[in-house]
C-alpha cells in the first residue's frame, strides 16, 4: 500500500465530492420518524435517500450494486453490495436520519444551512451521521485504485436510528440472506475523544426513553382556591423522580439499572483519561461557573460509560413564563431518558421503573410510565491482535499518534442487535463526533480534517482484514 497515494485520493475526494455534497445533504430537514410523525408526507427522507444514492451509484466500484429497499410505513434503506477478493464480509454502517433543529445556534449558524468555519463542516447531521456512506464508499474506492485486495463489502445506510432503529429488524430479516456472516463490522456514527488519533469504541450504554404523567385534577383551578389542599402535580412527580434518583448526587437508586464494570474497561478509561486530561469534561459548555460533578476524571468517564443516568428532556402542560397565570395545573407531562449500562436488558430495566414509578402514588394521584423504547447497549468482544495492530499502524501513519480505547456514553441500537446475531464478529465502532461537535444539540459540527484522515484509517484496516482473513 503507498499510504501517501491513500491519503491524496482521499482528501481529493472530500475535498471535491463529500463536502459539496454534505453541504446539500446539510440542507434537507429529514428529521427521524421520533420528531417528524409526517415524514413520510414532508419527502425530506426520500430527498435525501435520493442524494446519496445519486452520488453511490456515480462511484466506479467494481460490481457494485446499489438496492433502496422500502418497506410499507418504514423508513427507506440504502444497501451496497461490493463483491471483493475473498467471500469474507465486511459490514459498513451509517444512518442518514437527523436529530431535530434546537435552538441556541450561534450568529450566522443554523442547523439547515451549511457552512465552512476554521475546518469545520457546520450543520445538523453532517457529522452524525451523513458522512458515513461517503467515507465509507470512498476508503474502498481508494483500495480499489492501488489494486488493493479487499473482503466483500455490504454497506447498511438506515433512516430510524435517532428514533431506536425500530424500523431496522425488519430490513435485516428482508436482507439476511444478502448479508452473511460478518467477520468485521465497521460503524462510523460514535465519538472520538479529540481529534489527534483514532479512537475505537469498546461499549455503548442503552437508551430507555419514556413518558411520565402525573393528574391531580381534571381541570387546572385557581391556585389561591386549591394551594395547600390539593398537592401540586409538579410536587408529586418531584417525590416520584425522588424513588429513582438521589437528586444529591445523580446516583440512580434502581438495582436493575447497575451492572459490574469490567476491569478492562477500568483501565481503558484510565488509558484515555491520561491522553485527554480536563477535555473529559472541557468537552461540554458549560455555562458561568457551573462544574462538573466530579474532580476525577476516571469517575467522571466511567460515570458517562458505564453508570445509569437520568435526564429529563421534555416536558409538557407547564405554561411559559410570561403566560403563566395564578394556576394549580391539572397535571405534568415530562419527557426522561434514561442511559443504560452496556451490559444491562433494557427491558428489565423499563419493568423495574415502572413497577416502581407507578407504585402508591403519593395522595392517590393518577400517575403513568410509559416506555417509548428501550434500547439495551452493547459491550465489544476482545479485540482481535490483527486489529489491534492494524489500528495502531493506521493512527501513526495517518494521524502520527497511537490508536486509543474508550466507551461512548450514546446509543447505536444496530451494534446491540449485530452482537445478538452474530458471534465472533470483529468491530470497528468510531467516528467524528469529538469535543464541542455538538451532535444533537446547537452548533453541530464535522471536522474535515479528522474525516479525511478517518477515511483513510479504514481504508489500511480493510486491506489489513484481507490479509488476515486470506492468510497473507
Amino acid at each position: 500500500m503507498d499510504t501517501k497515494k491513500i491519503s491524496q485520493f482521499v482528501n481529493g475526494m472530500w475535498d471535491d465530492s463529500i463536502i459539496p455534497e454534505l453541504c446539500e445533504y446539510i440542507k434537507i430537514p429529514n428529521k427521524s420518524p421520533a420528531f417528524d410523525a409526517d415524514w413520510e408526507k414532508h419527502g425530506y427522507m426520500e430527498d435525501a435517500v435520493a442524494l446519496m444514492e445519486k452520488w453511490v451509484r456515480a462511484q466506479p466500484i467494481k460490481g457494485m450494486e446499489v438496492e433502496v429497499l422500502r418497506l410499507p410505513g418504514r423508513t427507506p434503506l440504502i444497501f451496497c453490495d461490493i463483491p471483493g477478493d475473498s467471500d469474507d464480509v465486511v459490514l459498513l454502517y451509517g444512518h442518514l436520519d437527523k436529530q431535530p433543529e434546537t435552538t441556541g445556534w450561534k450568529d450566522g449558524l443554523e442547523p439547515w444551512k451549511p457552512v465552512i468555519r476554521d475546518g469545520k463542516l457546520y450543520g445538523r447531521g453532517g457529522a452524525d451521521d451523513g458522512y458515513a456512506v461517503f467515507g465509507s464508499l470512498t476508503a474502498i474506492r481508494a483500495l480499489q485504485e492501488q489494486g488493493i485486495p479487499h473482503a466483500h463489502c455490504k454497506v447498511i445506510i438506515e433512516g430510524c436510528e435517532e428514533s431506536g432503529s425500530f424500523d431496522l429488524p425488519y430490513y435485516i430479516d428482508v436482507l439476511r440472506p444478502k448479508l452473511g456472516h460478518p467477520s468485521l463490522v465497521i460503524c462510523l456514527d460514535a465519538e472520538c475523544g479529540n481529534y489527534d488519533q483514532l479512537w475505537c469504541t469498546t461499549s455503548l450504554r442503552g437508551n430507555l426513553i419514556a413518558t411520565l404523567t402525573v393528574d391531580v385534577l381534571t381541570e387546572s383551578v385557581h391556585s389561591g382556591a386549591s394551594s395547600g389542599i390539593c398537592a401540586s402535580s409538579f410536587r408529586v412527580l418531584r417525590s416520584l423522580l425522588d424513588r429513582v434518583e438521589d437528586s444529591e448526587t445523580g446516583q440512580i437508586l434502581v438495582d436493575e439499572l447497575h451492572a459490574d464494570i469490567p476491569e478492562q474497561r477500568i483501565s481503558q478509561a484510565k488509558k484515555a483519561t491520561g491522553v485527554l486530561g480536563d477535555m473529559v469534561h472541557r468537552k461540554l459548555p458549560f455555562f458561568g461557573n457551573t462544574q462538573p460533578i466530579a474532580d476525577d476524571l476516571v469517575e467522571l468517564m466511567l460515570n458517562n460509560t458505564w453508570r445509569p443516568t437520568l435526564s429529563v428532556t421534555g416536558m409538557d402542560r407547564i405554561p411559559s413564563v410570561a403566560d403563566a397565570g395564578n394556576v394549580l395545573r391539572q397535571g405534568t407531562t415530562i419527557k426522561v431518558s434514561f442511559r443504560l449500562p452496556p451490559t444491562v436488558d433494557a427491558k428489565v430495566a423499563g419493568a423495574a421503573l415502572t413497577r416502581i414509578l407507578e407504585a402508591d402514588p403519593p395522595y392517590g394521584a393518577a400517575v403513568s410510565f410509559s416506555i417509548d423504547s428501550a434500547e439495551s447497549g452493547w459491550n465489544a468482544p476482545e479485540v482481535a491482535q490483527w486489529l489491534e495492530n492494524s489500528m495502531q499502524t493506521a493512527s501513526k501513519e495517518f494521524f502520527d499518534a497511537d490508536s486509543m480505547y474508550m466507551g461512548t456514553g450514546g446509543t447505536i441500537p444496530f451494534m446491540s442487535m449485530l452482537g445478538k446475531e452474530f458471534s465472533g464478529v470483529q468491530f470497528l465502532v468510531t467516528g467524528l463526533l469529538g469535543p464541542h461537535s455538538n451532535a444533537h444539540g446547537p452548533n453541530e459540527f464535522l471536522h474535515i480534517e479528522t474525516g479525511k484522515r478517518l477515511t483513510s484509517c479504514v481504508s489500511m484496516i480493510l486491506a489489513d482484514h484481507h490479509r488476515h482473513v486470506s492468510g497473507d
